[in-house]
């Protein structure tokens, strides 16, 4: 569980219902036409940009935001020492059977064990590193769409209201309602856009980011291992994949 997003989510929220509370009754907040609108109306027309595969399967790498366990790249880093070094004593085929944590890094020793060309280990897991980013990229960008649509609906729901409020100007028993309409889905835009959906794609941006990191140090790593690169000569060049204060010299 990823503490930070949720923290986030549930503590931006929680601000906005304090405000609406401390300033009166919170029911003058709901309205079912304006919720109408922006989100099923959104709904609609971001399903409109995409095909129905990405869009639906935008919720399950929304999860990620959620869920998603990073590997810390020391570790990681420390696990590969292991491997290379017992490579380096025993050949490759001593490899054969280890456990491995991450399963990029699984397969790519599977493919070392069973012989395979560096070219054709290089070709298949940057094959791989590749389609699982435009995967990552994809849901994000559904939710981009959701963030730049919100605030459109809660546009159109503003001038809905704003004409309705005008053709019953005769009426001031209707005006409240129209206004209430005007004004609410312009919030309810602008909440569904700035506190859900952006920030949700920049969370999956930057897990991407960080998956994609990872898996470049595995892929580098891998084609050490295959070349027979002394191991600490390879943990040297993997930690230049850490902050500076994290390298430390292995005893």
């Amino acid at each position: 569980m990823d503490i930070a997003t949720l923290l986030g989510l549930v503590g931006s929220f929680a601000i906005v219902i304090i405000a609406i509370f401390l300033g009166g009754s919170a029911g003058m907040f709901i309205d079912p036409a304006s919720i109408l609108i922006v989100i099923i109306g959104s709904t609609f027309v971001v399903l409109m940009q995409y095909p129905l595969g990405q869009f639906l399967g935008a919720g399950k790498i929304a999860a990620k935001a959620f869920m998603f366990k990073s590997v810390p790249l020391d570790t990681l880093i420390d696990e590969i020492f292991g491997l290379a070094d017992e490579a380096r004593k025993g050949g490759l085929l001593s490899l054969e059977g280890k456990e491995v944590g991450h399963p990029f890094l699984s397969k790519g020793i599977q493919m070392l064990v069973d012989g395979h060309d560096s070219n054709v280990v290089k070709s298949q897991m940057s094959r791989d590193m590749n389609q699982a980013y435009a995967r990552h990229d994809a849901g994000a960008k559904v939710f981009k769409a959701f963030g730049d649509v919100g605030p459109a609906m809660g546009m159109i729901g503003t001038l809905v209201g704003l004409v309705q409020m005008l053709a019953n100007m005769d009426d001031p028993k209707a005006i409240g309602p129209a206004m209430a309409l005007a004004l609410l889905t312009t919030l309810y835009g602008a909440v569904l856009a700035n506190m859900v959906c952006l920030p949700l794609q920049a969370k999956l941006m930057n897990r991407a980011n960080e998956e994609l990191l990872c898996q470049k140090m595995i892929l580098d790593a891998l084609l050490a291992i295959q070349a027979g690169q002394n191991p600490r000569v390879l943990d040297g060049s993997l930690k230049t994949y850490l902050a500076e204060s994290k390298r430390t010299e292995r005893e």
